[in-house]
């Protein structure tokens, strides 16, 4: 039995492609992926010559592709004007309540009240204490007048009124003076309760106003890390772009290939069995050859 083999084959100029692709696959796999230049490279211990060359020549057409690549390397925007605007509003606004907190709390304590006392307390206290005396000094000459238009000036009679009436006048210019005393404390003693209240409710305030700032400074901080995330984002797909752009050429290249091969007729190797003819098949053949050789003779 005879054996008959058929190969087909693509067009010329394909299988040179084909071959081309092959050997450009073949010798990407052999270099080293960087993402840095030739001053992020150093040679690391146990490191060949060999293969420290093969990053350092990788590294400089990194930074070649990158040069390249520049126009189409992805950028970030900066933040607008406005949006600076408010964020420096926002940060200046932060904390603001302190300084009525430190006020509100120099109002407590058992001597807070003494701040709030009246400036003009002791004049108060002088003018007054002065008028009573005056008054007090017109009642003893009173007395004295009395005495003498009674013709009892000098005598036991009036000693006695005089020291009874300059006795309650005492009585009556401390009790004078303590009340304007107590007055005063009291009125500041209010006030001190008061800014206590205050400081109160400003302690109340506190925490909510400490979240209000949690929540700006949150969203300040979000908004700042978004920006610097997306910074570091358009670095790393540009860092990409160059460090893959040989391997994704060869991909394009590749499904270039294909498509090429594709409207191309299969190629492939076909092997097909041919049985060997019989006694009669060969005689009958010999014997038609011998006859178109006669006829053709004759």
């Amino acid at each position: 039995m005879a054996t008959e083999t058929t190969i087909s084959r693509p067009a010329p100029f394909v299988e040179d492609i084909g071959k081309d692709l092959a050997k450009q696959a073949v010798a990407m796999t052999g270099v080293p992926v960087v993402s840095t230049g030739i001053t992020g490279i150093s040679q690391q211990p146990g490191e060949t010559a060999a293969g420290f060359k093969a990053r350092q020549d990788a590294a400089r057409a990194f930074t070649t592709r990158q040069e390249s690549l520049t126009g189409l390397a992805p950028q970030v925007a900066g933040q607008d004007a406005l949006q600076k605007q408010a964020q420096t509003l926002a940060t200046q606004g932060v904390g603001s309540f302190q300084p009525f907190l430190q006020q509100a709390q120099a109002a407590t304590g058992p001597q807070a009240f003494q701040q709030f006392m009246s400036p003009y307390q002791q004049q108060v206290m002088d003018t007054s204490l002065a008028e009573f005396d005056r008054q007090a000094q017109a009642q003893e000459q009173r007395i004295r007048d009395q005495a003498v238009s009674s013709g009892a000036f000098g005598g036991g009679r009036e000693g006695v009124l005089q020291a009874e009436y300059q006795a309650g006048s005492d009585r009556n210019r401390a009790a004078l003076q303590a009340g304007l005393l107590q007055q005063g404390f009291g009125q500041a003693q209010q006030a001190a309760q008061q800014q206590f209240a205050n400081q109160m409710g400003l302690a109340s305030a506190l925490p909510g106003l400490q979240r209000g700032d949690i929540s700006t400074l949150g969203s300040l901080g979000a908004l700042n890390q978004a920006q610097t995330q997306a910074g570091l984002d358009a670095t790393r797909e540009a860092n990409r772009m160059a460090a893959f752009q040989p391997q994704e050429q060869l991909q394009q290249y590749g499904n270039l290939v294909t498509g090429i091969m594709g409207g191309m007729a299969g190629s492939g190797t076909q092997t097909q069995q041919i049985p060997d003819p019989g006694f009669l098949q060969t005689a009958l053949g010999a014997a038609a050859t011998g006859a178109g050789i006669y006829g053709a003779l004759k």
